[in-house]
């Protein structure tokens, strides 16, 4: 893995992204932004699911209520997703969001843009420029003849220009699209441009299946290539699988500090245990561990232990039975009906 992009820091609320802190899992809120109750409870869920900043449509003056009342409930930051009018900006932030997302492309004249910069310097509430490939100016359309990595990354500068002109730096920079190498290219292009940190994501990635292939493809890129401060799994489901997505991205990779990391075998005509229902099980019950642990389930008493030393706890099936193993010493013997019980033990004990 290379060495992690040097960036600006950047403060959301109580969260620091960039420079030297840990990368960010973001998700957003599907629930229709009038719908109060209904946001708050979604926003609680996601901060229990490991969610460190939530985004949120704010479409309508009527939106802002749903500001307030998320900020009151939950105490990870708070984005307000802009678009079109400026004055939802402005108000968004008099409500105490932390982080607004607009194109400054997409709000108006210049003099809109100068409100919406001097208000969150004055507020210390940074700016994310977000950029997709269905957002690129006419201009640079024309310029390119399609929204290519290239020209993502000509529209984001340009708005980086935009809002510097008003003497505002607090910027996060996101340059999505469905496209996967392209969204690659455009990320790996802006990198070398700017010391701003990026939020990564894949947009319009689909439904869970193949939204966490794509995401991880092409979040999985750029962050083993040191790029990436903040991310976000898009999924066509529900948020809080997004957020398991996120850090499941991130264990893979070492990069995620919290948590159990599950490694299990594809199985094989060994095995003589139910291994698929067995190892959603203990991924399911590893979901309530924060403890930075590999965990193995295996297949078959045969290979087990020795292909998963390196996990500091696991399991092994057998006929009828499985052993529990640490570090590739058997630990004991025991029925299988009993086997995720007594790993759970077992990982409460380490």
């Amino acid at each position: 893995m290379r060495e992690r992009r040097k960036t600006k820091e950047v403060k959301i609320g109580g969260l620091a992204i960039g420079g030297t802190h840990e990368i960010a899992i973001q998700s957003m809120l599907n629930v229709p932004s009038l719908d109060i109750a209904g946001n708050v409870e979604q926003a609680k869920r996601l901060e229990e699911a490991g969610c460190q900043i939530i985004r949120l449509a704010v479409p309508e003056m009527g939106a802002v209520k749903t500001v307030e009342a998320i900020k009151n409930a939950v105490s990870i930051p708070l984005v307000a997703d802009i678009h079109f009018d400026y004055r939802l900006a402005l108000e968004s932030a008099a409500a105490g969001v932390d982080k607004i997302r607009i194109n400054p492309g997409n709000i108006g004249e210049d003099s809109r843009v100068k409100q919406v910069a001097d208000t969150c310097r004055q507020k210390g509430i940074p700016i994310r420029i977000g950029v997709n490939s269905g957002s690129v100016e006419r201009h640079i359309l024309a310029k390119y003849g399609r929204p290519s990595a290239e020209a993502m990354v000509e529209s984001a500068l340009y708005h980086v220009r935009l809002l510097e002109k008003f003497d505002f730096e607090d910027i996060v920079i996101s340059i999505k699209s469905s496209n996967v190498s392209e969204m690659i290219d455009a990320y790996r292009l802006i990198a070398k441009q700017c010391d701003y940190p990026l939020h990564l994501g894949v947009t319009e990635a689909g439904t869970e299946r193949m939204g966490l292939i794509k995401s991880a493809v092409g979040l999985g890129s750029l962050l083993v290539d040191g790029i990436g401060d903040t991310i976000r799994v898009s999924l066509t489901a529900d948020p809080v699988r997004e957020v398991y997505a996120a850090k499941d991205i991130l264990k893979s990779i070492g990069l995620y500090s919290k948590g159990a990391e599950l490694v299990s075998c594809p199985t094989c005509g060994r095995t003589k245990v139910d291994l698929i229902t067995l190892a959603n099980r203990v991924e399911e019950r590893l979901r309530e561990v924060d403890k930075h642990i590999k965990v193995a389930v295996m297949g078959c008493v045969v290979n087990g232990p020795g292909e998963a030393r390196e996990a500091d706890i696991g399991i092994a099936g057998g006929n009828g039975e499985g052993i529990l193993f640490k570090h590739g010493e058997i630990l004991r013997k025991v029925p299988e009906e009993n086997l995720l019980d007594e790993l759970m033990f077992e990982i409460e004990k380490l």
